[in-house]
């Protein structure tokens, strides 16, 4: 079984907290392409798990998220030269959506493990053995109930009891540092 890292999308690898569906928009947060590259040559297999709910709300479309994704994938490709995320997981659901299609709850919703899990099954991974990385709480806890090690990443004013992650770390960059440091060790 492979193991792998479950990335969140907005406020980890790209510098948005709200609804982005104009890859335009795309910026990707420092360090980023350095950390997913690390852990890729390291063997890791990076999967994006990500709430997209802007669909719901009406903001965007299923297009738009793709087209998003893709900006994504290109600024990665110039500038180490390959693709480095190996699937897009999103969940357009939100319990208070605008859109009758997409109002509801669902199992992929975060913090639900359902995206996780479907990428487990898809790629063949031990889940006990992958992170999940995210910046807010709803991530950690579906990493948690998937059953992953958790990376949370935040500034101390975003700490609560709510949930304990395995690690906090400021960055994507500094999370990677401590996997790849833990995985040499282990």
């Amino acid at each position: 079984m492979r193991k792998a890292i479950f990335l969140d999308r907005d406020g980890t690898i790209i510098d948005n907290q709200g609804d982005l569906g104009d890859p335009d928009r795309v910026v990707l947060l420092k360090g980023v392409v350095q950390a997913m590259a690390r852990l890729v040559d390291a063997g890791w297999l990076l999967v994006v798990c990500t709430n997209q709910a802007g669909v719901a709300r009406g903001a965007f479309t299923e297009d738009d998220i793709a087209a998003v994704h893709k900006r994504i994938d290109e600024l990665v490709e110039r500038e180490v030269g390959e693709k480095l995320i190996q699937r897009y997981y999103y969940c357009c659901w939100h319990p208070e959506g605008d859109l009758a299609e997409w109002t509801g709850t669902h199992d992929w919703r975060k913090p639900d493990s359902g995206m996780l899990l479907a990428a487990a099954s898809d790629f063949d991974l031990d889940v006990s053995s992958s992170w999940m990385i995210g910046d807010t709480v709803l991530d950690i806890k579906a990493g948690i109930a998937a059953g992953c090690q958790t990376i949370w990443l935040t500034g101390q004013d975003q700490v609560t009891d709510e949930v304990v992650p395995t690690l906090y770390a400021p960055s994507l960059a500094e999370a990677a540092d401590f996997i790849l440091a833990r995985s040499k060790v282990g």
